[in-house]
C-alpha cells in the first residue's frame, strides 16, 4: 500500500454529506492529493479531446461537467482551510499550490482541442435540441474559454500561461503578507483603563487575545475595514488614534510585509494580460463578462452617486464638529457619530449590545427568519468535525422534513483567519452528479470573549450575520442539473444580490422581537428603540456610502489602467490620493474603506475590478425590499417565490433574466438613492 493509498482526500469522505474528514487530514495530505487530481482531469479532458466523433452535448460538454470530481473535492477542502485556519504549514502549501493550480487551469482553459468541439457546439446551438439550462450552458462554456484567451495563438497562449501563473504568486503572497502584518499591527495596551469604553465582553476578549500570544495586557485584534468598531466606543482619543493608524499602515511599512511593490507588479500584469486578450484594460476585460458590461457604465453610476454622497458626508462632518467643538479626523468620526446618534435619535448603539447575544442572534433571529420565509428548521451536529473546534455544524431540513444540506457557522477571529467575513461551499449540489446535499460555510471575525462569558454582538456583527447567511441560503437553495452552476456560481456583479436582500429581516418587527432580548434581565429591546433604528436607517448614509465609494473607486482606477499607464505609477499613496481627488472622495476624515495595501477583495480575492459590484446589487437589493413590502412582506409564498426565481436557479440562467422572472420587470433604481440618502 502507498502513502497516497493512505491519502485521505483520495478517496469520498465516510463523513455525513461529504463533509472532508479534517481528523484524518494532514498538511503533507494536501500537495499529492492535488497532484493526483491534476492528472486525473488532464486525463478527463484529454479523453474528451481524443474523440473522432462529431462533438455533441454528451460527449463534450456533459463529459466535461463529470471531469475534475477529485479535483473539486480536494480544492474545496483545502481553501476552506487556507482562508480560515492557515496555519504556517498551510500558507506554504498555498504558495507552493498557486502557480501549479495556475497552470492547470490554463491546460483546461487554453486547450485548442476542446474549445474546438465547444465552438462547433455553439455554432449548431439551434439544431441541438437542447433545454433551456443545456443552451446556456453550452454559451457559457464557450463564452468563459474566449474569455479565459483559448482563441489565441500559441505563442500568445505561452505568455498568457507566465502571467497568469505569477499573478497567482503574486495575489498569494499579498494576502500572506497581509495577514502577518495585520497580526503584528495589532493594538496592545498595557491597562484596562485604555480601553474605556468598551463593554467588559470587549475587555475579556481582549485579555483573551493577549493571553492567547503571551503578552501580559490586552490585544486589539485589527479587522479588514479601515474603520475598526471599537472606534465608535473607545473614550480615549489618543488610543483611537493608535487604533486607526495601525490600521491605515497595513501592508505599507516598508518592511517584508509591504504590499506595495506586490500590488504594483499586479496591475501592470493585469493590464498586459488584458491587452494580450484583446481589451484596453482589466477592468474593460473583466466587467466584459459581467451584468455591467463595461466599465464606462460602472463610472457613470459610481460618479453618479459619489458627488451626493460626499456633500452628505460633509453636512455630517460638520454635525460632528459642533458637537465636538474641534476638528473631526479619521479616528474620531464613529466615535462623535454615536454622540449626534443620541442626540438627533435617542440611540447608543453600543448599549445595545446586551440585546445581541450571538447564539440568540442566531437562533431566534437569523434561523427564525429562514424558518418563517423558507420553511426551514435546523438541528446542530456536534458528532461532525470539521477544520477547527470552533467552527459548528447546523443540519438544515426543508419545511417537509427533507434534507437539505449542512450549514457550517465559523463565528470568531483568530490569526490564522484572514480578515472580513465571508461564505463559501464545501459541496455544490448538481443532478448530474448524484445529488449532492450542499455543505456551505459562513466565516465572521467577532472577537472571543473569555470562557463563560456572553458572545455579545454590534449592530454592525448582527448585520453581518445576516449578510452572510443570505449568501448560505443561495448555495444551499441552487438546484441545478449542471456543476458548472452550483451553488453561487454566478455574476460577480449578482452575487451580493441575495446577501443583501437578506439584511432586510434584522429589524423585521416579527424577528427583531424575537431575538433582540437582553442577555441578562429577558426584557424585550423596546419598540420605540426599533423605531428608531428604523428611522435612523439613513443616518451616516453619507459617510458609509462615501467609504464604500472611495473604495470602490480604487479599484477601478487600478485596473482602468492601460499597460503604458500602470508602468509609470510609482508611488501607491500618490495615485490613491489623485484618483480619490480625481472623484471628490479625498476628506481625510473619511478614508477608504480599504487602501490599497490591504484591499484584499481586488489584490488577493474575486473581486478585481469588480468591487463595484457591493452597489450595482443594492440596485435589485432595494428594489426587491419593495417588493417585499408590496407584497406582504415576510411570507411562505413570498419565500417561495424568491426561492424558486432566484436563489433556486444558482448560475442556470442569466441574472437579469432571472431578477426579471421575480420581479416583472427590471430594478428601478429609486429605491437605492432613498435608502442611501442621495435624493435631492
Amino acid at each position: 500500500m502507498t502513502d497516497l493509498d493512505l491519502n485521505p482526500l483520495l478517496a469520498p469522505s465516510p463523513l455525513p454529506y461529504g463533509v472532508p474528514d479534517y481528523a484524518a487530514i494532514r498538511p503533507e495530505h494536501y500537495l499529492p492529493a492535488f497532484e493526483r487530481a491534476f492528472a486525473e482531469h488532464r486525463a478527463e479532458v484529454a479523453a474528451i479531446t481524443a474523440l473522432t466523433d462529431e462533438p455533441t452535448f454528451e460527449n463534450t460538454i456533459e463529459a466535461l461537467e463529470r471531469s475534475g470530481r477529485l479535483l473539486d473535492r480536494v480544492s474545496r477542502a483545502f481553501y476552506t482551510v487556507n482562508s480560515a485556519h492557515a496555519t504556517p504549514e498551510i500558507q506554504a502549501i498555498g504558495e507552493t499550490l498557486a502557480p501549479m493550480r495556475a497552470a492547470h487551469e490554463d491546460a483546461i482553459q487554453l486547450d485548442a482541442a476542446l474549445f474546438g468541439r465547444i465552438a462547433s457546439l455553439h455554432e449548431r446551438l439551434d439544431d441541438l435540441g437542447l433545454d433551456a439550462e443545456q443552451r446556456y450552458l453550452v454559451a457559457r462554456r464557450y463564452r468563459e474559454m474566449q474569455h479565459a484567451g483559448a482563441g489565441l495563438d500559441e505563442a500568445a497562449k505561452e505568455r498568457l500561461t507566465e502571467l497568469n501563473t505569477r499573478l497567482s504568486t503574486l495575489t498569494t503572497q499579498f494576502e500572506k503578507n497581509l495577514l502577518a502584518d495585520t497580526n503584528d499591527l495589532a493594538l496592545v495596551v498595557d491597562d484596562a483603563a485604555a480601553l474605556d469604553g468598551l463593554t467588559p465582553g470587549e475587555i475579556s476578549a481582549a485579555r483573551q487575545a493577549a493571553s492567547e500570544r503571551g503578552i501580559d495586557g490586552y490585544l486589539v485584534s485589527l479587522t479588514l475595514y479601515t474603520g475598526h468598531p471599537y472606534l465608535a466606543s473607545l473614550t480615549d482619543r489618543d488610543v483611537r488614534a493608535r487604533l486607526m493608524n495601525a490600521s491605515r499602515a497595513r501592508a505599507s511599512r516598508g518592511n517584508e510585509n509591504d504590499n506595495s511593490e506586490v500590488l504594483l507588479e499586479i496591475v501592470r500584469l493585469r493590464a498586459e494580460r488584458a491587452r494580450l486578450l484583446g481589451y484596453a484594460s482589466h477592468a474593460e476585460y473583466i466587467t466584459s463578462d459581467q451584468t455591467a458590461g463595461s466599465p464606462a457604465a460602472v463610472e457613470e453610476r459610481l460618479r453618479r452617486l459619489a458627488g451626493p454622497a460626499a456633500r452628505n458626508a460633509k453636512r455630517e462632518k460638520e454635525a460632528l464638529e459642533r458637537i465636538a467643538g474641534t476638528t473631526i479626523e479619521a479616528h474620531d468620526w464613529a466615535f462623535y457619530t454615536e454622540k449626534v446618534r443620541q442626540a438627533e435619535y435617542d440611540l447608543d448603539t453600543a448599549a445595545l449590545r446586551p440585546w445581541f447575544e450571538a447564539e440568540r442572534v442566531l437562533q431566534q433571529g437569523v434561523f427564525h427568519a429562514a424558518h418563517l420565509l423558507y420553511g426551514l428548521t435546523f438541528r446542530e451536529r456536534a458528532d461532525i468535525p470539521s477544520y477547527h473546534p470552533g467552527v459548528r455544524t447546523f443540519e438544515v431540513f426543508n419545511e417537509d422534513g427533507s434534507r437539505l444540506g449542512l450549514y457550517l457557522l465559523d463565528l470568531y477571529t483568530r490569526d490564522t483567519k484572514r480578515g472580513g467575513a465571508w461564505m463559501n461551499s464545501i459541496v455544490v449540489q448538481s443532478r448530474l452528479l448524484g445529488d449532492e446535499h450542499p455543505v456551505v460555510v459562513n466565516n465572521l471575525n467577532v472577537p472571543q470573549p473569555a470562557a463563560g462569558s456572553p458572545t455579545l454582538l454590534t449592530l454592525d456583527e448582527v448585520n453581518t450575520l445576516f449578510h452572510e447567511f443570505g449568501h448560505a441560503l443561495h448555495g444551499l437553495f441552487a438546484t441545478v442539473t449542471y456543476p458548472h452552476f452550483g451553488g453561487t456560481q454566478v455574476y460577480r456583479d449578482f452575487v451580493e444580490f441575495p446577501s443583501q436582500v437578506n439584511e432586510m429581516w434584522i429589524l423585521w418587527p416579527e424577528i427583531v422581537r424575537n431575538y433582540a432580548v437582553h442577555v441578562e434581565t429577558g426584557e424585550p429591546l423596546p419598540a420605540d428603540v426599533i423605531e428608531r433604528l428604523q428611522a435612523s436607517g439613513a443616518f451616516n448614509e453619507g459617510f458609509a456610502t462615501s467609504e464604500y465609494l472611495a473604495a470602490a473607486w480604487l479599484d477601478q482606477a487600478w485596473h482602468t489602467l492601460t499597460v503604458e499607464q500602470a508602468a509609470q505609477v510609482r508611488d501607491v499613496a500618490a495615485f490613491e490620493a489623485a484618483a480619490l481627488a480625481d472623484i471628490g472622495l479625498d476628506d481625510p476624515a473619511v478614508p477608504t474603506r480599504y487602501s490599497s495595501t490591504y484591499f484584499q477583495h481586488v489584490f488577493a480575492g474575486g473581486y478585481s475590478a469588480g468591487y463595484y459590484s457591493y452597489i450595482w446589487s443594492e440596485v435589485l437589493d432595494a428594489d426587491t425590499v419593495e417588493w417585499f413590502h408590496e407584497n406582504g412582506g415576510l411570507t411562505r409564498a413570498n419565500g417561495d417565490r424568491f426561492r424558486q426565481r432566484l436563489l433556486g436557479v444558482g448560475g442556470s440562467k442569466d441574472p437579469l433574466e432571472a431578477y426579471r422572472d421575480f420581479r416583472g420587470r427590471d430594478a428601478d433604481i429609486e429605491p437605492l438613492l432613498t435608502r442611501r440618502g442621495l435624493t435631492a
